[in-house]
């Protein structure tokens, strides 16, 4: 597995030292998060969107509606830049400037590609296992009419960086401040509720394992 090239747009300038090039750093926040942002310039201005997303193998797959101009844009080789953060805690040093979070990032710089039609479900059910595992055996499958109205497009893995800081736990920068202030780390965790059964449900009806399997992922990982 090869590191990650360091280029003029992956190169963190800022904490350098906190920045990490081995490849299996960056599936590790990809795999864990169920979001990102992704971001272009359209018609010179910055545009961000949530998506939801799911790494299949080195590439990052995301889906839209095939009507969107967004989407259409990337499609038609708009450049984009994908973001992810795990938020793992707040910092709280003995003054506002040390104060900080604990966390970790990875920053994807590319041109998507679009999934052909005859492998667009495949990616889907790829994107389908990540977020919701298992659901895909529960319910019928895509209908053809869904499957046009869907683009899905792959965002490759070759220009990307990863910055982590969480093993500084409770670490403050703040030599000389008094410490009768206190000061450590408020630890931040993401959490999955109890399922909520919707009102047009059969009474009775069993909460499948697959809803199941994701709370007891996001319990296991603290991530989303």
């Amino acid at each position: 597995m090869t590191d990650l090239p360091l280029t003029p747009r992956t190169r963190v300038r800022r904490l350098p030292h906190h920045q990490v090039t081995d490849r299996a750093a960056l599936y590790d926040v990809l795999d864990g998060a169920l979001a990102a942002t992704l971001a272009i310039v359209r018609d010179g201005r910055p545009v961000a969107l949530p998506v939801g997303i799911g790494r299949d193998g080195d590439d990052v797959l995301v889906h839209g509606s095939s009507g969107s101009d967004f989407f259409r844009r990337i499609a038609a080789g708009t450049p984009v830049c994908l973001t992810v953060t795990q938020l793992l805690g707040l910092k709280y040093a003995r003054s506002l400037f040390d104060s900080s979070m604990r966390y970790r990032c990875a920053v994807v710089h590319g041109v998507a590609s679009v999934v052909p039609a005859e492998e667009k479900e495949d990616a889907l059910l790829v994107l389908s296992e990540h977020l919701m595992p298992g659901r895909s055996a529960d319910v019928r499958p895509m209908t053809a009419r869904e499957l046009a109205a869907t683009l899905v497009l792959r965002i490759p893995l070759s220009e990307a960086s990863v910055k982590d800081n969480a093993g500084s736990l409770v670490e403050v920068d703040d030599d000389g401040e008094d410490r009768a202030v206190w000061a450590g780390e408020l630890p931040l965790h993401v959490i999955a509720g109890d399922p909520v059964t919707s009102a047009q449900t059969v009474p009775g009806t069993a909460i499948p394992d697959s809803v199941r399997r994701a709370a007891a992922r996001v319990a296991a990982t603290g991530t989303a």
